[in-house]
């Protein structure tokens, strides 16, 4: 009896096992489905990093069925000139995003609205010339960005605002003249500056940068070279060697346009002056209002020739002016020394030759003292 009913019970404990296998299965596979969707055509998907590999495919759009879970995205060296501001949506799991190397000249303000968690962004060679101030306000994790090699010719102020975690930040090899101390200054975790290789103006719309500069570096901060590239006078040199009083008139500068805001405004300059209206026979001209404009003073620094001069020849007068001391107070001593010698040996001498005022003096302190 007991071996005919072992067989059926062995069928039904196996059939049992096989029917848990099978629910697990299907729950893996569907877990893995739903955090691996399908990986886009001709782009290679890393399950375990969930990156996402587009590069080097000479795409002209973002592919529109990216899996939701990617968490870096690599779409460098393409030929992408246009996003979309849909581009990116419903990626808030993204971390890393590489657009380096492409012809992307305009990016839309919302571009990276849903990209919560991005901490690096690359940007690097493409044609971008101007930035939102808003582009990047809705990545607040962000702590590399690369905007290196392309035709960024100023930065809009409060760029930067919404970064608190940007460690380091490359504007190397771009159009950039100038900069604004108040665009870097939320930047509190900044810890490395590339800003070489651009066309740098130092002059006073660069000398607040300049103080910028010189409190990163004392924090630690790492910060390439700045070459100035205008005015000639300065052209090659690291804009954090040039002293502060090479920027002396830009206080005078201030202060003129300050004292000419203050004055009554006239008429609108206008490059070409119209033509004076014809005088009715028997008139007499009546005198027009001078329209020409006037000329603009441009101001220059002091060349660095010149502060150097000024400076070695104060020194060699102030050395003259030493050494002058010097020999006057050697002299007033050695003649202060004979003066005292020649009196001494007058007072040895005075009693041998008999001085009468002297003996007269000498009556009136005895009878003064008796």
């Amino acid at each position: 009896m007991l071996a005919r009913g072992s067989g059926p019970e062995q069928r039904s404990r196996l059939a049992l096992q096989w029917r848990q296998i099978s629910w697990i299965t299907c729950w893996i596979m569907l877990y893995a489905v739903e955090a691996l969707p399908a990986c886009p055509f001709s782009c290679k998907c890393d399950s375990r990093s969930l990156e996402v590999d587009c590069s080097g495919l000479g795409l002209t759009m973002v592919p529109p069925d990216l899996p939701a879970a990617t968490r870096t995205l690599l779409l460098l060296n393409n030929k992408l000139s246009a996003l979309p501001s849909w581009a990116f949506a419903n990626l808030s799991s993204l971390q890393r995003l590489d657009l380096s190397n492409n012809f992307l000249d305009q990016l839309p303000r919302s571009l990276f609205g849903d990209l919560t968690n991005l901490t690096e962004l690359q940007l690097r060679n493409n044609s971008i010339r101007t930035l939102d101030r808003d582009l990047l306000q809705h990545s607040p994790l962000l702590r590399h960005l690369d905007l290196s090699i392309n035709g960024l010719a100023q930065l809009p102020p409060g760029l930067f605002d919404g970064l608190p975690a940007l460690r380091s930040l490359s504007l190397r090899s771009n159009r950039l003249q100038n900069l604004d101390r108040l665009t870097f200054e939320p930047l509190a975790s900044l810890q490395l500056l590339q800003v070489g290789d651009n066309p740098w103006e130092c002059d006073c719309n660069l000398r607040d940068f300049k103080h910028w500069m010189e409190w990163f570096s004392y924090r630690g901060g790492r910060l390439d070279q700045l070459a100035c590239t205008l005015p000639k006078e300065l052209r090659g040199k690291d804009m954090r060697v040039v002293p502060m009083e090479m920027f002396n008139y830009c206080s005078q500068l201030e202060d003129e346009n300050s004292s000419a805001g203050l004055d009554i405004p006239g008429p609108p300059c206008t490059k070409a002056s119209p033509e004076p209206a014809k005088p009715k026979p028997g008139a007499e001209p009546e005198p027009e209002p001078s329209t020409a404009c006037p000329q603009k003073q441009r101001y220059r620094p002091v060349s660095v020739r010149r502060a150097i001069g000024t400076v070695i020849i104060a020194g060699v007068v102030c050395g003259i002016v030493c050494i002058m001391m010097v020999v006057a107070a050697a002299y007033g001593c050695i003649y202060a020394s004979v003066m005292a010698k020649y009196h001494r040996e007058l007072k040895k001498r005075q009693p041998l030759m008999g001085d009468p005022e002297g003996e007269h003096e000498d009556q009136k302190q005895i009878s003064s003292v008796a």
